[in-house]
């Protein structure tokens, strides 16, 4: 009865911790949100940021660094960068 009782807690436990871990696994820094003080806005961290992040860096021609990584002035540069490069200049799309 007591081996039940072990495997039971176990199986709860993993259960429970499972979706816990494989949300931590997700990703560093994506679906977070940035605050930019100049701007006086937020800007949620999703692969089209991460896209204009990696076009930003290319531009000024610096290697690849994660953006929660980079200084908060270097951060602020980007922000500053990024209300100047909006999606529809950065992503063209087109359609057939």
């Amino acid at each position: 009865m007591h081996r039940f009782l072990l495997l039971g807690a176990f199986a709860l436990s993993t259960i429970l911790i499972g979706p816990v871990v494989a949300q931590a696994q997700d990703g560093n820094h994506h679906d977070k949100r940035y605050y930019d003080r100049d701007g006086k806005d937020y800007h949620a961290w999703n692969n089209n940021e991460d896209r204009a992040y990696r076009a930003y860096l290319q531009e000024q021609h610096r290697d690849y660094r994660d953006f929660n990584k980079a200084k908060r002035p270097e951060q602020q540069h980007y922000f500053t960068w990024r209300h100047s490069h909006p999606d529809k200049t950065l992503f063209k799309v087109e359609i057939r």
